[in-house]
C-alpha cells in the first residue's frame, strides 16, 4: 500500500524500484495498490498515483486503483493477506507501506511494518526466491 504524502514515500518507493530491477528477472513481482485511509495521504485518483510513482520514482511495477485495506469495505486481498499474517495490531493495517512477502504459490511468508525499509528485508526476497 502506498501514499504520496507518507513520511515513508521516498525511502519506499525509491527501495522498491531498486529491488525490482535487481530481482524482477529472477521472479519478483511488486504490486503497489494506492490507500487513502491514513489521514488522506493519497488525495488523488488512481490514475495521479500510478503517475507519481513511475514518473518521480521511475516505478516499472504495477501501480493498481486506490483500495481500503480496513473496514468494511476492504479488498478481498487484503482480507486475505490480514487474515493469514497480522501485525502488532493485530490483523489491521497499521499504516502506508505496510508491506507482504507472498511467494509463487500464494502462501503469505512475511509481514512488514511501515517502518521496515524494502532494503531491509532483501534477504527474505532473495531466500523466497530461492537464492539462498
Amino acid at each position: 500500500m502506498n501514499s504520496q504524502l507518507s513520511g515513508f514515500t521516498n525511502v519506499n518507493y525509491t527501495q522498491l524500484t531498486e529491488l525490482y530491477s535487481r530481482y524482477r528477472d529472477k521472479g519478483l513481482e511488486i504490486l503497489a495498490f494506492p490507500c487513502n485511509q491514513f489521514l488522506n495521504q493519497e488525495p488523488g485518483n488512481s490514475l495521479e498515483a500510478e503517475q507519481f510513482a513511475c514518473t518521480r520514482f521511475k516505478a516499472e511495477y504495477p501501480i493498481f486503483g486506490k483500495i481500503r485495506v480496513n473496514g468494511p469495505d476492504t479488498a478481498p486481498l487484503y482480507k486475505f493477506l490480514k487474515e493469514k499474517k497480522s501485525g502488532f495490531l493485530g490483523s489491521r493495517i497499521k499504516w502506508n507501506f505496510t508491506k507482504f512477502l507472498v511467494d509463487k504459490e500464494g502462501h503469505v511468508l512475511q509481514r512488514y511494518s511501515p517502518t521496515t525499509s524494502p532494503f531491509s528485508i532483501e534477504n527474505d526476497i532473495k531466500k523466497a526466491l530461492g537464492e539462498t
